[in-house]
Order: structure tokens, then sequence, then C-alpha cells
């Protein structure tokens, strides 16, 4: 086994079948046994159960018959239509499914070498980030001789039982698993990053260019091996109630396909034919489908000929799966789970990420500085209470993916304490050089804001410039602890990594080489009125930023006399009489031209807003005054954990 994979409760299914073999006996899970406590966390929730191994529900039982299909699933009594849905996507994509049912050909029951089934099974998901082994017996919960919960629709085969099972054991109960989000099983089956949608917020069933580009999105997302499910909101209308066009309220579809459709025959040389944005779903129960446009024995698939229904693999039967336009999808759904499989192989085709996953937790402490549960930003006087996480953007600009998830508190529920708590996170853009915590909001600039959620995991995608970021992950509500993962994902490498030091460390060598006394904050806005360059009809200016024996540079202002710099700095000062030097050059490709600085003293005294500054010349307070002012905000304190 890799190294990579954990086992759950440390059970070992290689030693455990083996010792089952040895001692000819079938296996019996001790850490999720066959009675009540596996089925419900709540005790008042009992029934008349009957546990069964697959032997005694049929003759020739198996794992799998034919391989895996989407349409190898029915819910049960549970309320687990997510799950179920998700099971359907899973089925879409061999590469995965063969990741969570590992060793499938030999976890299969063998009819020639029958003493060598030992009624124990392995499977896997991605558990918290990291992939998880789940061991479970094939003793399943049954009513008169029939499964109770989710079954395939061929009576001898048993994978989705047995999967479901591994699941409500990673979860504690069977009811564990009742109500939920196929985006959260999609990532245990995949380590996926999940985004959810609404389309009534987002106007989709109205604005046109909104729902094209929804499409090729999810489009993209479907062809590239990731997931999408949708549902109707239940506002106002009671669970698994019918709409007048067919469609289950609160009720998870899995989105098994996503096209456009051809109308009509093409013509040779011809390619003028209509064509229509389609997207198919399946019901986790095996029926009841749309019986709106293009549903199974519609009017509409007259239009199509025979040879693109036959691609399209159209069946008129009530099976649960169907076809609607993209635009009625957007107008009768509520809500769309997507989840992204994101490509950090340097070996394909398509675009390529760098990722980078922090475990981090949210920590109450009476201790300010020591607090890491400070809630969000609206509570601005502790929101710098929590995790910090310092990244930087290398390129001009880049595409930033984020995905914070807390853990499943399923576990819980048994306490009580079952629900998600709602989570989100703040990018700020920060100085170029910081390397402390940040515990004040002072020239920083916030670019990003995550939605909140009480879902498992929030999502964002961003284009931030060029620069360097604080991510701050927090719970909406102050002094709630409980443990994140954070995931980034960049063009190129990020360097994600915790902020946990608020001051510069105090060693033996800073003793003897002096500790720094002073946190001065600079931050240049802007420029105006450079002088302009021989032959240009303006300036290619840049800011020289520098103190002691420290200096930052911002990048080039191409063609210009009036830049926006927004740079920011930060200096840890052991001089406190060494001013701070601004200084603007022109970029030139022989040698870089100086246009003017302004020197600044930058003590806790002096004012903490926005200033206007003459650029001088090279020499002190009375040099030359040259053409040319900076606007900057300078900020200083000798406490070096204030700023």
């Amino acid at each position: 086994m890799s190294s990579s994979v954990k086992l759950f409760r440390d059970q070992s299914y290689q030693e455990l079948k083996e010792q089952c073999l040895q001692q000819g006996r079938l296996f019996e899970d001790p850490e999720f046994p066959a009675s009540d406590e596996s089925l419900y966390y709540d005790s008042s929730a009992k029934g008349k159960v009957e546990w069964k191994r697959p032997k005694d529900l049929c003759e020739d039982p198996h794992l799998l018959v034919d391989g895996i299909s989407s349409h190898d699933f029915h819910q049960g009594k549970l309320g687990n239509c997510w799950f179920v849905a998700a099971c359907s996507c899973l089925a879409l994509r061999k590469n995965l499914w063969q990741q969570v049912i590992p060793d499938s050909k030999e976890q299969e029951w063998d009819p020639k070498n029958p003493k060598k089934y030992a009624g124990i099974f392995r499977f896997r998901f991605w558990h918290f980030g990291a992939w998880t082994e789940v061991v479970v017996d094939d003793l399943l919960p049954t009513e008169d001789g029939e499964l109770i919960y989710c079954r395939s629709n061929v009576r001898n085969e048993f994978w989705s039982a047995l999967l479901e099972k591994a699941y409500a054991k990673l979860a504690g109960s069977y009811q564990a698993l009742d109500g939920g989000s196929a985006a959260e099983a999609l990532v245990d089956f995949t380590g996926a990053v999940a985004e959810s949608i609404s389309l009534a917020e987002g106007k989709y069933g109205e604005v046109i260019s909104e729902q094209m580009k929804l499409f090729e999105d999810l489009m993209k997302v479907h062809k590239r091996g990731g997931f999408v499910s949708c549902f109707v909101s239940s506002a106002g209308r009671p669970n698994e109630a019918e709409t007048e066009m067919g469609l289950i309220v609160g009720h998870a579809y899995s989105v098994t396909a996503i096209t456009k459709l051809r109308l009509g025959e093409r013509l040779l040389f011809s390619f003028k034919a209509e064509k229509l944005f389609m997207i198919r779903l399946r019901n986790p129960w095996g029926k009841k489908e749309w019986h709106g446009a293009w549903s199974d024995s519609s009017e509409e698939w007259k239009k199509v000929s025979d040879s693109e229904r036959k691609n399209l693999g159209l069946t008129v039967e009530n099976d649960g799966e169907f076809w609607m336009t993209f635009e009625d999808w957007c107008k009768n759904f509520t809500d769309v789970d997507i989840c992204r499989t994101v490509n950090t192989s340097y070996f394909s085709l398509h675009k390529t990420w760098e990722k980078e996953m922090m475990f981090g937790a949210w920590e109450k402490h009476p201790e300010p500085l020591l607090n890491r549960a400070g809630g969000c930003f609206d509570n601005r006087d502790t929101f710098l209470q929590n995790p910090q996480y310092l990244f930087d953007v290398k390129k001009a600009e880049d595409k930033v993916l984020v995905s914070l998830e807390q853990e499943d508190r399923r576990k819980y529920k048994k306490e009580g304490k079952g629900d998600n708590i709602t989570i989100g996170f703040e990018i700020l853009k920060v100085e170029d050089n910081r390397r402390y915590r940040l515990h004040k909001l002072t020239v920083q600039e916030r670019v990003a804001t995550s939605p909140y959620s009480n879902t498992r995991s929030v999502f964002l995608r961003r284009a931030l410039q060029r620069g360097r970021y604080i991510l701050i992950p927090t719970t909406f509500i102050p002094g709630v602890p409980t443990a994140f993962i954070l995931r980034l994902y960049t063009d190129v490498p990020s360097k994600l990594r915790e902020l946990k030091a608020d001051r510069p460390e105090l060693t033996c060598w800073s003793l003897l080489c002096g500790y720094p006394r002073r946190v001065t904050q600079i931050k240049v806005h802007s420029a105006e009125g450079l002088q302009k360059q021989d032959g240009s009809e303006g300036a290619d200016p840049y800011v020289l930023i520098k103190c002691e024996n420290q200096s930052r540079r911002s990048a080039v202002q191409r063609g210009t006399t009036s830049p926006v710099f927004n740079t920011q700095v930060i200096f840890y000062r052991k001089d406190i009489d060494s001013p701070v030097t601004i200084q603007v050059w022109s970029s030139n490709l022989l040698r870089d031209v100086f246009l003017g600085q302004a020197v600044l003293a930058a003590s806790p005294g002096e004012p903490w807003q926005q200033r206007r500054l003459r650029l001088r010349g090279r020499g002190g307070g009375e040099a030359a005054e040259l053409p040319g002012h900076i606007s900057i905000t300078a900020l200083s304190s000798d406490d070096l954990a204030e700023l």
C-alpha cells in the first residue's frame, strides 16, 4: 500500500483478511458493528432491521456486474440523494472510481475459490486532506430480505451498497448521511475543489450572456474530468414535492452530459446546422423525469437525426435520466454544485496549476496575540486575530483558485454539534516585504472576499496583480474553534506559508548587531508632474524606497509623468534617526535617470493620513526643488507588534 494512504481506525485490509482466511471465518467489523449504533445517532430513530450478507440475499453475488454505470444506483430510505447523485457522477470516470474502489478484481467474489472470500471490502476517500482507506464487512441492513438503503438495479451487484456502508462508517452512522451536498461527496471521491453557485441569485435564467459563460465553463469542467450536480431549492415548498414539470424539490440530480446538439442532417461541406445547448441529468431514484421540452418522448426529438440520437444515447424509458435545454435548466433549477478536478500534472495538454495546501485551525485564546478565532471582517477589533497565510503573485497578473474546507462535522451529530460552521476568507494586498503577522489595517488593500457559507467548503476564483498577499480564513462569528484545510492554486509557485511570528525574533546575534526599535510602513500612492524625458512624451518611472541598509523597488510604469504606484513596504528600524528616502527614477535602456526624492523622518508623531510631498534633488532638506510631487502615507510605531 502507498504510504500516502491513511488507514481509518488503523484497520489494515490485508492483515484483517489474512486473519479471517487463516481462521476460516467471515469478517465482522468491531469498529462498525451490525447493530443500531451503526444505523442511528438518534436513539429514538430505531426500526426492525436485519443484517444480512450478500450470499443470503442472492445466489451469485458480485461486487461489480459488467463494470460501473451511472444507472447502478437507487436511493433507499435514507435522505442521501446527494450521495447517490455523486456516485452517478463518479461512475462516469473509470480512472476515478478505480481510485475509490482499489483492486476491484482482487476484492471480487470468486465462485471457483469460495474459501478465499473473507467478507471484507475496502474503499478509499479523500478525507480532510489525505486519502483514507476504510474497511467494512459485508453485513448490510435489510427489511423483509431487501436492502433498505442504496442498492443496484442489478440484484446481485453490491458495490453501491458497500460503498455507502464505508461512507457511513466514515460519518459515524447511516443516519448521519441524511441530508447533505453532492459537492461534499464528490470532493471525498476525488480530492477536487467544490464551488456552489446560486442560479437564481446570479440571474442565469434571465441574462443570456451570463448563461452562455456558465455553459462554456460547465462544459469545460465536464470535459476535463470534473463533476456537476444541481437541485431545486425547497424555499416555501415541502421537500420531495413534485413541480409541474416533474422535477423533485430539494432533491440532488447528477449531470451526466453537457453538449451542443446539432439539429437536422448536416449536408456535406455545410456547417450552418442549428445548434442547441443541452444538458443531461439523472434522478437518483431511477425514475421521475422532466416533462418539459426535450423530455424523452417529446416532439422536439423529431428535429434530431437518428444518428445524432444514437450518439446521444437517447432512451425513451422512465429510468430517471433525461435531457433539457440549458436555458430551461437555468430557469428550473436554483442551485448548482461544481466539482473541479484541478490539473497539477506537468505532463498534460491542459493548463497545469501549482498547488499549495495548508492544515490549520481556529483556536480561542484570551491573549489577543495568541487568539486565532477572531471572526469575519465585520469584527474589526478581532478580525486579524485569525490564522494568516502569506503568498506571492509573481506574474503581472495571475488567476488564483482558493478552496477553504472545514472538517466534516457529521461525526459530531450524536453530540448535537453536527451542523457546519459558517466560514469564508479575505485576501489583502500587503507590503512587498512583509514577513510578520499583520496587526492593524492601515495601508493594505482588501482585494477579495469569498462567499460566507455554512457549507463544508467555500471557493473563490480571482485574478490578482503582481505583489504580496495575506489570505485570512475566518469563521463568521468569533470564538468558534474547528480545524480547516486551505488549498491555493496559482499559475506559478506562490510560496504559501503561515505567518506565526508577531515581530522579529530576539536572538544572540540581534543582541550583538542591534534589535529593531521602530516599525515603519510606507505606501507610495502616485506621482504627478514628473519631468519628461528627452524624445519622449512622458517617462518610465518607478520608485525606490530606502531605509538603513534595506530597499524595495516598485514595478515600472510605462510612458507617463503621472504614474500610479500603490507600492507598500514595511521596515523594522534599528537606527530611528536614520531617515526613509523615497526616490523616483525613470527606467532607461543605458542608464536610469534620477527624477527626484523625498526624505522622511518617519517618526511615530507624524500624521498618519496621506500626504503630498515635493520632489527634491539629492542632499537633504535644503536640496533644490525638482518637477513633480509624490503622494505617500507613512506610519510608524515603537511597538513592533502594532502594525
